[in-house]
């Protein structure tokens, strides 16, 4: 199959569910530069970034952690109504929500476009890059997006838990009231109990059908996210979701990330079944640089072939170097043209 031939192919079928952890924010960052040259902060250098040290001195001594995420759990176990805790939540929402993607197209801006409506890209970052990225498609994609779920709150988002409804923080719903307000980011690390708060309870539903059995997605892509210890019960989650291995005996599992392969396979060995995994140390070296809106088409094509060129599908990699987020879009228009005809076609058929 051509690689023309492969741009016209639009299955209706599939989908795919991208995970991204901090380690995906940071590849953004180190690509492009934030706006205003603002650093993205890891849990162990998450003091000295966001300068917080002032407040950490008048945290108890035995309460204290270089980890900063060990550190706010001892916290609020000790005093979940400390003024420390409450100037440390206010430190971090302006650190993160004053943050801006550059005008120049981010590995997010390439990861937006290369997926589509049945699709869903999950993310346990604050920062507000990805919505950043979502906002300014849709001058291009309109409502040929993918959807998104904040599955640790977000600086950009807001919920009204009146009008059970999100999105931009800040935003009023109704003239007389439905303020989105911001979402809460910050969790104890030995309890994180994604129930109790109804705004990250219903991210999670989402993320759970996407990856289930029922849903029909046959891929995951797992993007800078390390399964930390602490955050045992997220991980748990996903995996009760997408099943054991053998129960997705098909279906493409997905990782990018820097760690050597070997820590990557058995860190995620739970979600593979045998070979049936790729990883990759960039996005440009993954399925949604390689086939970008066509993930799922070309997982057809290699897995269940309808004729035998499809077995040789020819990829579609998008170019790594455009200037501006307009030659980005016009080399993938050819796709959504494509994806329009189907969908009239489809809908002709049906009359």
């Amino acid at each position: 199959m051509t690689r023309e031939q492969g741009i016209n192919q639009v299955f209706g079928g599939g989908g795919h569910v991208v995970i991204l952890g901090a380690g995906a924010s940071i590849a953004l960052t180190m690509r492009n530069a934030e706006l205003n040259g603002k650093r993205l902060p890891s849990m162990d250098n998450f003091t000295e970034v966001l300068e917080l040290q002032d407040l950490v001195d008048k945290v108890p001594e035995e309460l204290r952690n270089s980890n900063f995420e060990k550190l706010y759990g001892n916290l609020h176990t000790y005093n979940p109504k400390s003024e420390v805790l409450l100037e440390i939540e206010a430190r971090i929402q302006s650190y993160f929500g004053n943050m801006q993607l550059p005008d120049a197209p981010t590995i997010y801006d390439y990861m937006i476009l290369a997926l589509r409506s049945k699709d869903l890209i999950a993310t346990f970052n604050w920062d507000p890059f990805l919505y950043q990225a979502y906002t300014r498609s849709k001058e291009f994609t309109k409502d040929k997006r993918s959807n998104l779920s904040f599955l640790h709150g977000n600086v950009a988002i807001g919920y009204s838990s009146e009008d059970k409804m999100a999105g931009p923080a800040g935003y009023q719903v109704r003239h007389d009231g439905g303020l989105l307000e911001p979402t809460k980011l910050l969790y104890p690390v030995e309890q994180k109990n994604y129930t109790d708060d109804e705004f990250i309870n219903t991210e999670w539903d989402r993320i759970k059908y996407w990856m289930s059995k029922e849903r029909g997605s046959v891929r995951a892509t797992i993007f800078g996210y390390g399964t930390p210890v602490s955050d045992i019960e997220a991980v748990s989650l996903l995996n009760g979701a997408w099943g054991t291995p053998d129960q997705r005996a098909m279906e493409q599992f997905e990782v990018i990330d820097i760690t050597p392969e070997d820590i990557l396979r058995k860190r995620w060995d739970g979600f593979i079944h045998t070979s049936h995994y790729d990883i990759s140390n960039n996005y440009f070296g993954s399925s949604l640089a390689f086939n970008p809106r066509r993930t799922s088409e070309s997982y057809f094509s290699h897995y269940q072939p309808l004729t035998p060129s499809e077995s040789f599908r020819q990829n579609n990699p998008v170019p790594q170097n455009f200037k501006n987020l307009k030659e980005l879009w016009e080399w993938h228009q050819p796709l959504l043209d494509a994806e329009l005809e189907a969908e009239s076609r489809n809908q002709n058929d049906d009359k």
